[in-house]
């Protein structure tokens, strides 16, 4: 079967799809590409996220449509607005913002580059102010009864000028990860998965929760303590086994800037049953904002 990385789409450049032109490839994922392209009507630079139908089945190709409609009524400052979506022969598609910056994790790579050990830690004010606002707009989608479920620094793009937050690829990550081979799990996001998610696919908006605290965590740290794992399968296994969680020290003990209080926060966000987290994104905030007061 071709992968999404062999799939040659040169002929694609230049092609006109509803009212915009496609200019350039922009980047690749695991069933997608996105591309630049021209809006002729509003005369502005949007990004078309294809899925070829050849790497969907049809009843795949559906549940995109019906979830990627049901994302574009999302409208926040914090999530990506998709403009339309539609359908041609070759594939189907929707079109949104393009968004001038960079992913969470690129930012997040340049700062633990940093030759200074002192440097190599986001400040914690900015931290939060970040995070909550990623939690307000998660908090928003969830109150219109759409879960994220793929949640990872990858998918939060920060505005170059403005270092605001935006979500990416809301409401159709399940469909992506669906229509990859079974085992293909393993290949996915297995750190931030909640364990329920592996297990059953059950998710609601404490699953969000849980990958967001595995984020958050991310954020603190020079590192992830996580424990030795030859595989991202390995690391699966001991996930859903350990249930006092896979990570082997605390956010405090590796980040001179923080109170323990931080602890307790980070580790009721990715507790392994559903029911000891946070109960929504909410409260979470008003948690995280309370510590701010008292400890920044």
């Amino acid at each position: 079967m071709t992968s999404i990385k062999e799939l040659d789409v040169n002929h694609l450049i230049g092609k006109e799809i509803g009212t915009s032109t496609i200019l350039s490839e922009l980047a690749r994922g695991g069933m997608a590409i996105i591309f630049i392209a021209y809006q002729r009507t509003l005369k502005r630079r949007i990004a078309v996220k294809i899925l070829p139908k050849i790497l969907l089945t049809h009843q795949k190709a559906e549940l995109f449509q019906q979830e990627a409609e049901a994302a574009a009524i999302l409208s926040h400052p914090n999530i990506i607005q998709i403009y339309d979506v539609g359908e041609v022969d070759e594939f189907i598609y929707f079109t949104m913002q393009l968004i001038q910056g960079q992913p969470l994790t690129h930012l997040l790579q340049s700062i633990k580059k940093q030759v200074l050990p002192s440097k190599r830690f986001m400040p914690v004010k900015v931290i939060i102010q970040i995070f909550t606002q990623i939690l307000d707009a998660l908090d928003y989608a969830h109150q219109q009864g759409i879960i994220h479920r793929d949640i990872k620094p990858d998918n939060i793009m920060i505005e170059e000028h403005t270092q605001r937050p935006i979500i990416a690829d809301f409401g159709v990550a399940k469909v992506l990860r669906e229509a990859e081979e079974d085992h293909s799990i393993a290949r996915g996001s297995p750190l931030y998965m909640p364990p329920e998610q592996m297990i059953n696919d059950s998710t609601d908006e404490r699953s969000d929760l849980y990958a967001a605290g595995i984020m958050l965590f991310e954020m603190l740290v020079p590192k992830l303590p996580l424990p030795k794992f030859e595989s991202y399968e390995d690391l699966l296994k001991q996930k859903l086994l350990n249930k006092k969680g896979i990570f082997i020290a605390k956010p405090s003990e590796l980040n001179p800037f923080l109170n323990m209080m931080m602890d307790e926060i980070v580790l009721k966000a990715i507790a392994y049953e559903p029911e000891k987290r946070f109960v929504n994104c909410c409260e979470l905030k008003n948690t995280l904002e309370e510590y701010q007061k008292k400890y920044l």
